[in-house]
C-alpha cells in the first residue's frame, strides 16, 4: 500500500505518517486536495492528512475536502509539533528579512517572530518542509528563513537559528487516514466515530441531534460548525462521538438523527489515538 501525504519529505504529516506505517512507502503531494485526488483515482490506497491542531484549531483545506469528497477517515494519530527557525548557512538572526511557513506554524510562531524578528516579512507557504525547502533553493533571496520541523534542517541542509519558538511547547497536531473504504475500522474498546451531520432549518434542531446522543450516554467529544455555503448562517456539524458505528447506541443514534429529518454522513470508525484495546466491546 502506498500512502499520499502532505509533502515534500520533512513535513510533520510526514511524520505522522510514519507513526501510522513505519514502514509503509509514502508518496509526497503539495497539497491536501492533491493527496486526497491521488486516492480517489485509485494512486494510492490512503493518505494521510492533518485534521486540527491544538492551538490552532481546524484545518480549513482538509475541512472542505471531507465535505465534498466521498472519503472515509480509518485512522487519526497525533503528532508533538516542535517548531525550529531555520536558514542557509551563512545566516544570521539579525539579519533575517522574510519568514516563511504554513499559515498555522506562522501563527503558532507570530509572538516568538514579532519579539525575535520585528521587522520580517512573513510569506505562507504550502507546508513547513515546502517552506524550508524553498529557503534551501538557489534562487531564495538573501535574509531569507523558514519555520519547520527540526528535521527539515537536516534534510534540506539548512542551519538552525532558533528551536522551540512556537507559542505552546505542548502543541499536537492531529492527522487523519483517509481512504475510500466504506467499511469501518475493527472495532476496539476505545473508539471514535466522525460524522457529518446536516441538521436542516428549523430551531432547536442542534440541540436535538446532540439530545439523541446524550439520551443514550455517548461522549460528544468534538463539535465543529462549518458553513454550507448556501447561505449566511447556513452550517453543517462535524460531530466526533466516543464509540463505534457497530455499537447499538451509536446505531440507534444515528436512526434517530435520520428521523429527525437531518442529513447525516458517517465519516468512519476508528481507533482513539494512543488507546489500545485487543478485545471487542
Amino acid at each position: 500500500m502506498t500512502y499520499a501525504y502532505l509533502g515534500p519529505e520533512g513535513t510533520f504529516t510526514q511524520a505522522a505518517l510514519r507513526r501510522v506505517v513505519p514502514a509503509g512507502p509514502g508518496r509526497p503531494f503539495p497539497t491536501v486536495p492533491a493527496a486526497l485526488d491521488a486516492v480517489r483515482r485509485g494512486e494510492c490506497a490512503a493518505a494521510v492528512v492533518p485534521l486540527e491542531n491544538s492551538v490552532k484549531g481546524v484545518v480549513p483545506v482538509t475541512m472542505d475536502q471531507l465535505v465534498s469528497a466521498e472519503l472515509h477517515i480509518t485512522a487519526e494519530v497525533e503528532v508533538p509539533v516542535t517548531f525550529a527557525l531555520m536558514a542557509r548557512e551563512g545566516t544570521d538572526l539579525s539579519s533575517v528579512t522574510e519568514v516563511s511557513s504554513h499559515p498555522h506554524a506562522l501563527a503558532q510562531c507570530a509572538r516568538w517572530l514579532a519579539e525575535h524578528l520585528p521587522g520580517a516579512r512573513t510569506r505562507p507557504a504550502d507546508s513547513t518542509a515546502a517552506a524550508a525547502r524553498e529557503v534551501a533553493g538557489t534562487a531564495s533571496a538573501a535574509g531569507a528563513a523558514a519555520v519547520a520541523a527540526p528535521l527539515a534542517a537536516d534534510l534540506y541542509g539548512l542551519s538552525t537559528l532558533a528551536t522551540g519558538i512556537g507559542r505552546r511547547a505542548g502543541a499536537v497536531t492531529r492527522f487523519v487516514v483517509v481512504a475510500p473504504a466504506w467499511f469501518p475500522a475493527a472495532r476496539t474498546r476505545l473508539d471514535r466515530t466522525s460524522l457529518m451531520v446536516n441538521p436542516g432549518d428549523g430551531p432547536g434542531r442542534l440541540l436535538d441531534i446532540l439530545a439523541e446522543f446524550s439520551s443514550r450516554d455517548i461522549e460528544v467529544s468534538r463539535l465543529h460548525s462549518w458553513p454550507t455555503g448556501d447561505r449566511l448562517g447556513s452550517y453543517r456539524y462535524f460531530i466526533d462521538v466516543d464509540g463505534h458505528i457497530e455499537n447499538p447506541p451509536v446505531r440507534e443514534a444515528m436512526s434517530a438523527i435520520a428521523g429527525l429529518g437531518a442529513g447525516a454522513r458517517f465519516l468512519g470508525s476508528y481507533p482513539r489515538w494512543g488507546q489500545r484495546s485487543e478485545q471487542p466491546a
